[in-house]
């Protein structure tokens, strides 16, 4: 009994099995075992996400304003108009919130859609063809060209079998298999004689014993670290999460402050400090600030899609500018994901670039012709289109003919092809033999240069080794070409091993860097970014293409899946700013990084195409997927598409990104400000024994229309122009950095003292206590103050015709919120409804002045802090 025999029984043997395959009964038996089928995570109901929702702080704070003011509505206290405008507000925040994760996880739906719906296997010694899922362990499946591989399993035969794994491994080279034995590896790139569920045939037929079914799978493991992998909160969301603490807290220390005053010592009874309660918790909420946030992060998502990066979470759009890692597939991403000959060499001359005008009477384009014409790639026109046709290795040859304005039909009209010896993997050469004009024959041998039949001499040989070694070391992949010229043709079958020829040359092939992606990646790197390559290619030719690319230096190390595996998590930790370039690395290495990075507090993006990229890229802040080469898994498993797979779009992505992200700030400056200048202006009154300044409607007013409609068209503002010259926002930076904190507060401080001025003046000098008419005064001062300061706040320069001329949406938005809020103030019956009155003409005044004391005093701080900020520059 042969090896393989004894081999294929042993197998057979472990999974109780026969070469007629499982009987019904065996079947029957291992189908309670479960069905060949992927199996989703749990998903949260409606009820869940609206709970998880209001569970917010500021949420919250909102749904405690709603009650109560419910409550004073129902009990007569207050009107109904209340609990209604603010739990319309909130609401609507809550809907916007779901409506921004509804884009539920299809990565594993895409995943599922990979099942191979039916298979033919061999059972009750019958072929026969069933339901994918219905497979088991031990089933026999017979596999042939263009089949998807349906679930893991050992070759018990491989005749000249090819199985493209790039889904997996991210190797876009088909792999070589065989029924062989072979030392036990984790490396799926390196198991040669089991097939994975998913994969897909490219050539040849096989027999297979399956050893794993549904989640036990390779592609099961990918599902299962799907339905683990948990997306982080984006770093604004927790930077928006941290200022609405913040707020909450100040609110809640405020309402017991006016409680305490009001009722110990004001006389207030318990339904007058309910009222103050529900207003200082409308204070304290910018109630359009998650609006705002979401109208400007979809105003990016429209400005990205312009850009070939599609956004499919909208909140990923601000964490694209936060991004400091960016690990990267190589093959297409990077490179140009068609391999090309680039170089070629020829006995006797120096190795030349194939840019170079090659002459038709030459030895180089003889080399060209001899690879053209033992060449089985071509390319055909099928309804009107240029179809490829044939691996990537031989379709670059056929490219390599295109720019010397031939092709392999043209060649074949005075060589036809009369014989061929195809390309074995034992062999790894392939021969073609051609009819001549002149009468003879030609023999073509290409192949690998050590498996040539080709003699050399020492010189010779030397001259060769040092072309191929110098080929290797750039990472190209060699192909070497011989020939020679036969009176008669061979009789019986033609053997590539058996006739001697002669070097024709070498050719050298490689994926080639984009070269747009080159100076990508000195644009990140100045912007402080670091680029990682991930590949499931060879070490070697991953290093050379990160040394070129300027990724990597030519000393760096390269890091492997099985280096990798020898590491800890906190040594990876420690280590993982030394590494730059991965080769061969699992899904689960993948997400190892990605999460190494994090632990380091980076904002890594994760770029890939195939189903192993899918787990790492839902891990990362950024998961990008590639719209032309991805698959749908890796597709559904991102948060932005590039339509081009190219890495500069993710650069231009993260410039954009910044610029929301900056816009962002200016939103929360321009709301913040005002509504701590409300908490502190309503705390000090109240103190005072003045009374309420405002009521809850009144401030609705101006956090919605004053500053909410204003607030909308910031996220419209151009970039700062100096966005990729400054180091990425650090996840755990303050939002109140570089300088918010200081402008937040002394913005708040001008509006305290103006409003409390204004209401005082009011009520006290320009009227007979009559405290209607200072909430009138006071109102237009801060709703009309706060919306004309905003053109000091939309930008970090100093004021200048530029700045009012280069947001005309914001311009136009302006001018109309505030005739409405002119108009609700001051038109008879409307302004009633609202609790405001009409004002004396010397009090308009003091009112046209005091909005604009806001605006001057606010540029005056900007000249001077940015003075401040260039002094220290020059010091440094």
């Amino acid at each position: 009994m042969s090896k393989e025999k004894s081999t294929n029984k042993q197998i057979l043997a472990h999974y109780k099995t026969s070469e007629q395959g499982l009987t019904t009964e065996q079947v029957t038996k291992r189908k309670q075992n479960g069905l060949n089928e992927l199996q989703e995570g749990k998903k949260d109901n409606i009820f869940k996400q609206v709970a998880l929702h209001l569970s917010d702080v500021a949420s919250l704070v909102l749904l405690f304003a709603v009650i109560l003011s419910t409550y004073l509505a129902a009990t007569g206290s207050e009107k109904w108009s209340q609990p209604l405008i603010i739990g319309s507000i909130l609401i609507l925040n809550v809907s916007i919130s779901i409506y921004q994760e509804k884009s539920a996880e299809k990565a594993l739906a895409a995943l599922k859609d990979m099942n191979v719906r039916e298979s033919t296997v061999i059972r009750n010694g019958i072929r026969q063809t069933i339901e994918s899922k219905d497979l088991v362990v031990g089933d026999i499946v017979i596999l042939s060209a263009g089949d998807q591989v349906p679930a893991d399993g050992r070759l018990l035969t491989a005749n000249n079998l090819t199985i493209n794994e790039s889904i997996l491994t991210g190797e876009s080279e088909p792999v070589e298999k065989t029924s062989d034995e072979q030392e036990l590896t984790k490396e799926l790139s390196q198991r040669f004689n089991e097939a994975f569920s998913g994969t897909g045939v490219v050539s040849g037929n096989a027999l297979m014993v399956v050893t794993a079914i549904g989640m036990d799978t390779e592609l099961g493991s990918i599902a299962g670290l799907l339905n683990e992998t948990e997306k982080k909160k984006t770093p604004l969301q927790e930077k928006l999460d941290s200022l609405s603490k913040s707020l909450t807290s100040v609110a809640l220390i405020g309402g017991v402050l006016i409680f305490i005053i009001g009722f110990f010592f004001r006389g207030f009874d318990l339904s007058s400090g309910l009222i103050m309660g529900v207003s200082l918790a409308v204070a304290a909420v910018p109630e359009t600030l998650p609006i705002i946030v979401t109208i400007s992060l979809s105003y990016g998502v429209i400005k990205m899609s312009k850009k070939n990066a599609i956004m499919r979470r909208v909140n990923s759009v601000e964490t694209v500018g936060s991004i400091d890692v960016i690990a990267s597939d190589k093959t297409g991403t990077l490179t140009q994901n068609q391999m090309t000959v680039t170089k070629y060499w020829v006995p006797q001359n120096a190795p030349a670039e194939t840019s170079t005008i090659i002459s038709k009477d030459s030895k180089e384009f003889q080399l060209m012709r001899f690879m053209g014409l033992a060449t089985d790639a071509q390319v055909k026109e099928v309804d009107g289109q240029k179809v490829e046709l044939g691996d990537s290795t031989e379709l670059a040859i056929i490219h390599w003919l295109q720019k010397a304005e031939t092709t392999r039909a043209e060649l074949e009209k005075d060589y036809p092809r009369i014989d061929e010896d195809p390309f074995d993997s034992t062999k790894k050469l392939m021969a073609t033999l051609h009819k001549t004009p002149y009468g003879k024959y030609l023999l073509i041998v290409k192949g690998a240069i050590d498996r040539l039949p080709v003699q050399l001499s020492a010189n010779e040989n030397k001259q060769v080794q040092s072309v191929n070694k110098q080929f290797a070391r750039q990472a190209l992949r060699v192909l070497a070409v011989g020939y020679t010229l036969l009176d008669e043709k061979p009789t019986g079958p033609l053997d590539a091993t058996k006739i001697p020829v002669k070097l024709a040359g070498l050719i050298g092939i490689i994926d080639p860097p984009r070269p747009e992606a080159i100076s990508a990646i000195e644009k990140a790197k100045n912007a402080g970014i670091t680029t990682l390559m991930i590949t499931g290619d060879h070490p070697e030719t991953a290093k050379a293409i990160a040394v070129q690319m300027g990724i990597a230096e030519k000393n760096d190390q390269v890091m492997t899946g099985t280096h990798l595996n020898d590491l800890s998590d906190e040594e990876l930790q420690q280590n993982i700013k030394n590494i730059k370039v991965y080769a061969r690395v699992s899904p689960e290495d993948k997400i190892r990084i990605v999460k190494a990075w994090q632990a380091n507090g980076s904002t890594i993006a994760m770029t890939g195409d195939g189903v192993n990229d899918a787990p790492a890229i839902k891990a990362a802040d950024v998961g990008i997927a590639m719209g032309i080469t991805g698959t749908d898994v890796s597709k559904q498993a991102a948060d932005m598409i590039l339509t081009d797979d190219n890495f500069e779009t993710i650069v231009t992505a993260v410039e954009e990104g910044r610029t929301i992200y900056q816009n962002i700030l200016k939103a929360v400056e321009f709301l913040i400000g005002v509504n701590f200048a409300q908490l502190f202006m309503m705390i000090f009154a109240v103190a005072m024994g003045w009374g309420s300044p405002l009521l809850a409607e009144q401030l609705l007013l101006i956090n919605v229309l004053a500053d909410g409609i204003p607030g909308f068209y910031i996220c419209r503002e151009p970039s700062e122009g100096n966005n990729m010259k400054k180091a990425p926002i650090n996840r755990q930076t303050s939002i109140f950095a570089d300088g918010l904190a200081q402008r937040v507060s002394f913005r708040a401080v001008v509006f305290t003292i103006l409003t409390l001025m204004i209401f005082g003046l009011g009520q006290f000098v320009l009227s007979n206590s009559d405290i209607h008419f200072a909430r009138t005064m006071l109102f237009l001062v801060l709703a009309l103050g706060s919306m004309i300061d905003i053109y000091v706040i939309k930008s970090r320069q100093p004021l200048s015709l530029q700045t009012f001329a280069n947001n005309t949406a914001l311009n136009f938005s302006l001018g109309l919120t505030m005739l409405v809020v002119v108009s609700i103030a001051t038109i008879p019956g409307l302004r009633e409804v609202f609790g405001f009155t009409a004002l004396s003409d010397l009090a308009w005044v003091f009112v046209i002045i005091s909005v604009f004391i806001p605006a001057i005093l606010l540029e005056i701080n900007k000249r001077w802090t940015l003075r401040r900020e260039t002094e220290l520059a020059l010091s440094e």
